[in-house]
């Protein structure tokens, strides 16, 4: 059904009706109930938008505990009462995704890859849609190999692209590949780099992200199960995705910006580099140096959030 709308006519109605979170599946509006299976949650059992109604930031990131930490963590930074520790995992009716609600903040876990981060996306999307929402930002916070990268430098991607340098993502639907382009807002990219700035010793680049299909072969490691490649191919490689401008690499990227990008969504992908993968493969800093990386995106996305809503010291 949708959406009762008080007091709106001609273009402020229009302009209402675009701010709004949109799908692009015209079979959904005939569906008595969508059962959002991997979230454990329904229309017809919950009240999505009295639940959901008022977020306007979703932040995703592979980890769950990671995005239990951080919905934690912008708990402490917007102030909020309440015990950030008890922060409760919405659905804990399904053992795929954790969701934690802080505020106007949604803190979701999207486990590893395009195809798991892909379903999340498909309900995630749904949802806001259902609930109302209107004006989201979408933010993907995470861990890569940073190319020709310092470690613990933040990348804000501007385009996402694929093994071939391309910025676009293929999804095969019936038999047929669909392209369809992986720009991300410039806007929000540009309003990160300067909150980056705004930091205290957090070294933070624009650039592009390559998204591969794996974590080894995928992304020219030499130290997987399977090897069909010399050290000097795979600098070679890496040396051809610098030129083209791709400062790192990670698993979600594509499909990522590409569902954001054709429901009109704004999104940003902020990702820490854990190594420079000219120099390796494997990642050997501390455990304690790897947790203060990890911290460092969301610190940034806190920090932008925080500015949005006029919180900001």
């Amino acid at each position: 059904m949708a959406p009762i709308l008080l007091n709106c006519t001609g273009s402020d109605h229009q302009e209402y009706i675009k701010q709004q979170v949109q799908v692009k599946n015209p079979y959904l509006d005939t569906m008595e109930e969508d059962i959002l299976y991997h979230f454990s949650l329904s229309t017809k059992t919950h009240n999505l938008p009295e639940m959901f109604g008022d977020i306007k930031f979703v932040c995703v990131g592979g980890s769950a505990n990671r995005m239990k930490s951080f919905a934690q963590f912008i708990h402490q930074e917007l102030k909020l009462p309440g015990n950030p520790e008890e922060v409760r995992d919405i659905c804990e009716g399904t053992d795929r995704y954790c969701m934690y609600k802080v505020g106007p903040v949604l803190s979701i876990s999207h486990g590893m890859g395009v195809p798991s981060i892909s379903i999340m996306l498909h309900e995630l999307i749904k949802l806001l849609h259902h609930a109302q929402c209107r004006d989201v930002v979408l933010f993907r916070l995470g861990t890569s190999g940073g190319v020709g990268l310092a470690p613990g430098t933040v990348v804000i991607t501007d385009k996402a692209v694929d093994y071939s340098f391309r910025p676009q993502f293929e999804q095969v639907v019936l038999g047929k590949v669909i392209t369809r382009s992986t720009e991300l807002d410039e806007g929000v990219a540009g309003e990160l780099l300067q909150c980056s700035s705004e930091l205290q010793n957090f070294p933070t680049v624009i650039g592009k992200t390559m998204c591969t299909h794996d974590f080894y072969e995928g992304q020219g490691r030499l130290d997987g199960a399977l090897c069909s490649f010399s050290h000097e191919e795979k600098l070679e490689y890496l040396r051809k995705a610098y030129e083209a401008g791709v400062r790192n690499i990670e698993m979600e990227s594509t499909v990522f910006a590409a569902m954001c990008r054709v429901c009109g969504l704004k999104a940003a992908v902020i990702c820490v580099a854990l190594l420079n993968r000219f120099e390796g493969d494997q990642i050997t800093s501390p455990h304690d140096v790897l947790v203060e990386y990890q911290q460092r995106p969301q610190v940034l996305v806190s920090h932008f959030i925080k500015k949005r809503l006029g919180l900001a010291a």
